[in-house]
């Protein structure tokens, strides 16, 4: 059995890769290796996830999935998070998360009682079913609470948008461009993604080279 991490971060401002290291602990722990990692930012209520559809297919029957949490995995609607289901039975894969103790009977393969394995099975399951819908209420819930928000700032003249966090901006500018540290040291500094670290770190660049100019 091999065991695939899937790290999934919503936007490119979040780290992906924030639980890196607990997931790689935890395998480690009970005497198995993590054999690749596929990483990605990208909504949890979207079943297109180009490094979730490549670990399907990359993963051999009987393999394993360890994820943090089943948000990573699923805040899908029922449709598609069954859809999501059916492509993990079709090649029996396991879904090991840190938040569902009833999963981490997968590094326990000693089981042999049929009727033991078959109740395993279908509590976690269940379980799996229900954090997937507490996941997808999560995120509705979180869309509804920020569609009014916008609303009501519209109505009092308040709203602006999305503003940029300029104290997490500078930071990155400071530790990238002016102390040279690599983009991964900048990454894990500051808790965003690579991608995030060379976009804030070249606008900053740029804007400060115009004003140089000026």
């Amino acid at each position: 059995m091999y065991i695939f991490g899937y790290l999934r971060a919503s936007t490119s401002d979040q780290n992906a890769k924030r639980a890196q290291r607990a997931l790689q602990e935890f395998v480690q722990q009970k005497g198995f290796r993590i054999a690749g990692w596929y990483i990605e930012n990208e909504s949890g209520a979207s079943l297109q996830r180009p490094e979730l559809l490549r670990l399907l297919d990359d993963a051999a029957i009987g393999d394993a999935i360890i994820i943090e949490q089943i948000d990573r995995l699923s805040r899908l609607d029922e449709k598609s998070w069954f859809a999501l289901k059916e492509m993990l039975h079709e090649k029996e894969l396991k879904v090991i998360s840190l938040d569902l103790p009833t999963s981490h009977i997968a590094f326990s393969p000693q089981i042999t009682d049929e009727f033991t394995g078959s109740m395993i099975k279908a509590i976690n399951s269940m379980m799996m079913d229900m954090l997937a819908a507490i996941a997808r209420k999560d995120y509705q819930d979180r869309r509804r609470r920020q569609a009014e928000g916008i609303k009501k700032a519209k109505e009092e003249g308040k709203y602006r948008g999305r503003q940029a966090d300029l104290e997490l901006h500078e930071k990155i500018y400071q530790l990238r461009v002016v102390n040279k540290l690599s983009i991964s040291d900048t990454a894990k500094l500051t808790n965003v993604s690579g991608r995030t670290v060379i976009r804030v770190a070249n606008k900053w660049a740029n804007e400060r080279a115009v004003k140089c100019d000026t």
